[in-house]
């Protein structure tokens, strides 16, 4: 079977979808049929420039910054086409060329004119204005980017969402997107996680240590976790917080730390890595994921589930799904209920140890890389024979 597969954004850019759309398209190219033979033909199709990235790493063929006439060609030649996130010239070329295309959303560009699910410059969750009618809401919450802007984001939802009801599948991460998407033909395939080197085993720290990975961005709430904190240290507690990860907030945050009480207890790192990354995750008691809003699925929490490492994380319906009973939520933007949350970890070390247990288990059950790639391919097949 011919596969292309359309992902905006791919390596060396660095994110989810990336990750995502490399480890899927990976497995589809080792997929064999009976005879041995590969079963997928497979073509990834990016927007994004080569840089020093060396393609020929791959075991697939890429196709960088395809103008609309190779996209076309690409298309026409595919059995079945799938778009990672709803990108309207791949979506509108493959319906007009009766080509069947499954597309996997990575976000909220079909409910929310920013894709975020969060109300700017705030960055509050939004309670869905677009889907609700309010869309005054909507051109006021994309309002700094300009009138135009905002009315363009605005429109290009409605044709977004009007390309997907047409899709032979619409693939979510989790149930709960699929519910808020009020799309049809929804399939619920959850992200596969690639296989982790063994978690490094260290003396433990004398006092328990909480870590936050990510980027340093509003939408992720380092500043939340920063004040949750803050309220800890007034309470005398002990207890050390390392904030792994680069971004435009880190510079503030810093100043911030060093004029308050937390200024011996937080450390930066910076992005990190491999090993280095590994490492720091080894002193960790609990990983703390706080955001605001704008997730889909959650791969931090998968990943450091999969590490058997307690999470504590913000009440958005995609962490309260990927967690299950596994793990900590609070109150999203909430910095005294994450405090109390964390407060709970001090207290009772054991059932910490308990959660990080629990979740590696479920991990291991529902989110294997395996389990995501089989799904995607009996899903073409069956749309390739329909």
């Amino acid at each position: 079977m011919r596969l292309l597969l359309y992902s905006h954004f791919f390596a060396p850019s660095v994110g989810g979808v990336e990750t995502i759309v490399a480890s899927l398209a990976a497995g589809l190219a080792e997929l064999r049929t009976a005879a041995g033979a590969a079963e997928f033909e497979l073509t990834l199709a990016t927007q994004t420039p080569a840089g020093d990235f060396d393609d020929t790493s791959l075991p697939f063929r890429v196709a960088r910054q395809p103008g609309a006439m190779e996209l076309r060609r690409l298309i026409r030649s595919s059995d079945v086409v799938h778009v990672a996130g709803p990108a309207i010239l791949p979506l509108a070329l493959a319906l007009l060329g009766s080509k069947p295309v499954v597309v996997e959303h990575h976000g909220f560009q079909t409910i929310c004119p920013n894709g975020q699910l969060l109300i700017e410059p705030s960055g509050s969750p939004c309670p869905g204005h677009f889907m609700a009618g309010r869309h005054r809401e909507c051109w006021r919450c994309n309002s700094r980017q300009g009138w135009l802007r905002s009315r363009k984001l605005w429109l290009l939802t409605f044709v977004r969402r009007l390309l997907c009801r047409y899709a032979a599948a619409n693939v979510t991460p989790t149930k709960w997107l699929g519910s808020l998407l009020e799309l049809p033909r929804v399939e619920p395939i959850a992200h596969g996680l690639v296989a982790l080197p063994p978690r490094v085993r260290v003396p433990t720290p004398a006092s328990p240590v909480f870590v936050f990975l990510g980027r340093l961005v509003t939408t992720k709430g380092v500043r939340l976790l920063v004040d949750a904190a803050t309220l800890l240290a007034k309470k005398q507690r002990s207890f050390g917080l390392v904030i792994i990860g680069d971004g435009p907030e880190r510079a503030s945050l810093e100043q911030f730390v060093r004029g308050s009480v937390l200024a011996s207890q937080v450390r930066f790192t910076g992005r990190l890595r491999g090993a280095d990354l590994e490492a720091a995750l080894a002193t960790a008691s609990a990983v703390v994921v706080p955001s605001l809003g704008g997730e889909v699925f959650g791969l931090v929490v998968a990943e450091n589930m999969q590490r058997g490492l307690p999470v504590v994380a913000s009440d958005l319906g995609a962490f309260v799904e990927v967690l299950g009973d596994c793990g900590v939520t609070f109150r999203t933007g909430d910095a005294g209920a994450l405090a109390e949350a964390l407060d709970v970890l001090l207290n009772d070390p054991q059932r910490a140890q308990s959660l990080g247990e629990g979740a590696a288990r479920r991990a291991g059950q529902l989110y294997s890389l395996s389990a995501m790639i089989n799904a995607h391919g009996a899903l073409y097949r069956r749309i390739a024979r329909r």
